[in-house]
């Protein structure tokens, strides 16, 4: 004998739609939190092609013990991760994007340069960290590989969260952090665990909580969690785990170098038009760049190889 399907409830009148935002998701769940009183309701999105991410201030209706999700609001900004086969996106809302990196281990400046651009293309303000000051002279030597960066306007802030107290460091990172909507990423081994950890003691049980929620009872890693770091829930952590490979598969190859400011303050001067600052001559982005050995090139080598390197990619991605 067949089971009978008890049929999907068509779409809720709008006068009776709540507005919450996505704190969580996996799969085709997600958790959304109401904005007045923290209360949080498992929903899915109707229909299969309306997908949700972390940080999305949606409209839902509640449908037993459960909701669903019937309209996202028109998001600020939009960030994607690029695993083996597809980019997907996976954070919106966001307002300042804090990049972890230490002394040790020694950090990609293939993934830091990525995760630049994606937030330069979003429009999303950006904050390096080096962790491990006391780690020496591994530290030094990070410092100097971040001069280029710095020299670009990019804050770097220089921390050390093996401290047994807050240092200075540290106070000036709570203080940026402050009525902001902060997505955090780093490698592994970088601090990235201890410094949640220390700005949202509950960090830990809340992911519990979630993914059961999430999961009917079952133990799982939510990809991407909002947390509030107050009671008033004005500042926001996003944890992300591990060092998301940026997705720039949206972005033009032509755009890249408007979204790279050392390459991009030296635009105007090519002999080509329509220059892709790779082989032609007269090219005044090629014509500043310097050996990485140069303290203070205007584009350094290993920028400029970067620089190569993705366009490459995001050519290759435009033919498929």
């Amino acid at each position: 004998m067949s089971r009978r399907r008890h049929p999907t409830p068509g779409p809720a009148p709008a006068h009776a739609l709540r507005l919450g935002r996505v704190v969580a998701a996996h799969g085709r769940h997600c958790l959304v939190e109401d904005p007045d009183n923290g209360e949080q309701m498992r929903c899915h999105p109707r229909g299969k092609r309306n997908e949700v991410v972390v940080g999305d201030l949606v409209r839902w209706a509640p449908t037993g013990d459960e909701g669903i999700i019937e309209a996202v609001e028109p998001r600020r900004n939009l960030l994607h991760r690029q695993d083996e086969w597809r980019t997907k996106s996976f954070a919106a809302n966001i307002d300042l994007v804090l990049v972890l990196l230490a002394a040790d281990p020694e950090f990609s400046e293939s993934q830091l340069a990525r995760a630049l651009i994606a937030a330069e293309a979003a429009g999303i303000d950006v904050l390096i960290a080096l962790n491990k000051r006391d780690v020496q002279p591994a530290f030094d030597r990070a410092w100097a590989r971040l001069a280029p960066y710095r020299r670009m306007g990019y804050d770097v802030l220089p921390l050390c969260l093996r401290s047994a107290g807050t240092d200075a460091g540290e106070a000036d990172l709570r203080a940026r952090l402050k009525d902001r909507a902060t997505l955090v990423l780093g490698p592994s081994g970088v601090g990235k665990s201890t410094l949640v950890n220390r700005l949202i003691p509950k960090a830990q049980a809340e992911t519990g909580e979630i993914s059961r929620a999430l999961n009917s009872g079952r133990h799982t890693t939510t990809s991407t969690t909002w947390y509030w770091t107050d009671e008033a829930r004005h500042t926001a952590l996003i944890d992300s785990p591990g060092f998301q490979e940026f997705g720039l598969a949206h972005i033009g190859p032509e755009r890249l170098v408007h979204l790279m400011p050392d390459l991009r303050e030296h635009l105007g001067g090519c002999r080509f038009y329509n220059c892709t600052h790779r082989q032609e001559p007269g090219c005044s982005v090629r014509a500043a760049v310097q050996d990485d050995t140069h303290p203070e090139a205007p584009i350094s080598a290993s920028r400029y190889r970067l620089y190569g390197d993705i366009f490459e990619q995001l050519s290759r991605q435009r033919t498929y």
